[in-house]
């Protein structure tokens, strides 16, 4: 049984990456008087690494005008990353960045289904606070069961860190959750959860590698895109219905544990 959904945020609640974290960086370079700049595809490469504080360090790698000692390097990706932080939160308070097609809709479906939610991610809790407030008001935490960011789970994903913790709040094992993400990292932290993916592809990511995901496609409102292939050609979205099939399907598949067998356990 389908019991939790455990929500990414960049890329996947929302179209985050090109028209807010980078704008973001760019704004927090100028007012720094830092004379770097990064472009949509020079961005897309550094989306290789996870964080935005990593980011930093490994661009200060390739940048003759970067610091030369590693201390130096740190403070600086650090005073960078907290500005455009506070930027990103201008940017979506005014309006810049919305959520992506269908997302709201599955929050509905799974609120009134009474199947619980989570989100897992390694970005701040600042920026998940400044995207979540946006839409639904300072009360948007109550619609979640547990809330893991980067601050909890320092390490990136593709380490699996953040959902294990995800899994040991909610009090589930793995096989009895959905993860919802939209890159290969997000895929890899999962799975070695024991999380069972969908992917729904963002624009960075459009043509990754699904890898061991159970379903993948476009945005929740590109039905048509997404395989395995929805058995009604009449439903425009992938809703929680559509989900818990493929969820259903995958666990199916999934060989029976035995008595003897070791149960899973957070993962």
């Amino acid at each position: 049984m389908l019991r939790a959904i455990l929500w990414d945020v960049d890329g996947t609640l929302a179209e985050t990456e090109r028209d807010g974290h980078r704008v973001a960086f760019n704004r927090a370079f100028e007012a720094l008087g830092v004379p770097w700049r990064w472009d949509e595809s020079h961005y897309g490469r550094l989306l290789s690494v996870t964080g935005g504080r990593q980011r930093l360090l490994q661009d200060m790698r390739r940048q003759p005008q970067a610091p030369a000692g590693a201390l130096q390097r740190d403070q600086l990706a650090s005073h960078l990353h907290l500005l455009k932080n506070r930027l990103y939160a201008q940017i979506v308070a005014d309006g810049g960045i919305t959520l992506r097609d269908g997302v709201a809709e599955l929050f509905d479906d799974c609120l009134r289904a009474g199947v619980t939610m989570a989100i897992v991610t390694t970005t701040s809790r600042t920026n998940v606070d400044a995207l979540m407030s946006f839409r639904f008001g300072a009360a948007w935490r109550r619609m979640f069961a547990a809330v893991v960011c980067g601050e909890d789970a320092p390490r990136s994903k593709p380490d699996p860190s953040a959902y294990r913790l995800a899994l040991d709040a909610l009090g589930l094992p793995g096989p009895h959750t959905l993860a919802i993400e939209d890159s290969p990292a997000g895929i890899a932290a999962a799975d070695a959860a024991g999380i069972p993916v969908a992917l729904t592809r963002s624009r960075y990511f459009a043509g990754a590698d699904a890898g061991p995901s159970i379903a993948h496609g476009g945005s929740l409102t590109q039905a048509a895109t997404w395989r395995p292939a929805l058995g009604d050609p009449s439903v425009s979205r992938v809703g929680l219905r559509q989900l818990q099939a493929w969820h259903a399907a995958h666990t199916a598949s999934r060989p029976r544990l035995r008595r003897s067998d070791p149960q899973p356990v957070g993962g």
